[in-house]
């Protein structure tokens, strides 16, 4: 049996070693950001209610999926250049920014409200990502986060228009 070094885990990348720290570090906070927007969209998708349920509930879960489908990528971005990602449901929570939703029960437009603005938080968090990579030079990661800040920005319109009064409301 041998015995692995610190040095043996490391991913080769030329991005050095600054980077190596500073972006997977960036990603573990934004990956907790992620699952943890993540599940407070199926909780409203599980507790939504009322005249437009089933919109709504169609809605939540695709866009629940959507955000999931972002976990595998970030983790693995974050390995691919030297670093380490989440480990557990507690170190989700120890670095997560993007705020839990216990209440028993929310008005449907306040979940879409709480929903659009959290991913507006997530938009900022992964810009500030993006400048990170940007003085690393890190590429690769940059175009990742402009897909999904292009992706995020969809869920906030959809969002924003959803929760929209109107008069054939």
């Amino acid at each position: 049996m041998t015995t692995m070094s610190k040095a043996d885990l490391q991913s080769p990348t030329d991005l050095g070693a600054n980077a190596n720290r500073d972006i997977p570090a960036a990603l573990r906070a934004l990956l907790a950001d992620v699952f943890a927007l993540y599940l407070k969209t199926k909780n409203f998708h599980w507790h939504v209610s009322g005249r437009h349920f089933r919109d709504y509930h169609l809605l939540l879960d695709e866009q629940a999926e959507q955000i999931f489908a972002m976990t595998d990528d970030i983790a693995e971005r974050a390995r691919k250049i030297g670093g380490t990602t989440l480990r557990s449901i507690g170190h989700i929570a120890r670095e997560q920014r993007i705020l839990d939703n216990d209440a028993d029960y929310v008005e449907p437009q306040d979940m879409l409200a709480e929903l659009r603005s959290d991913n507006q938080q997530l938009t900022r968090e992964m810009r500030r990502v993006h400048e990170l990579c940007d003085e690393y030079g890190d590429v690769a990661t940059a175009s990742l986060l402009e897909n999904w800040i292009d992706e995020t920005e969809r869920r906030i319109w959809f969002l924003y228009e959803t929760g929209r009064s109107g008069p054939n409301s």
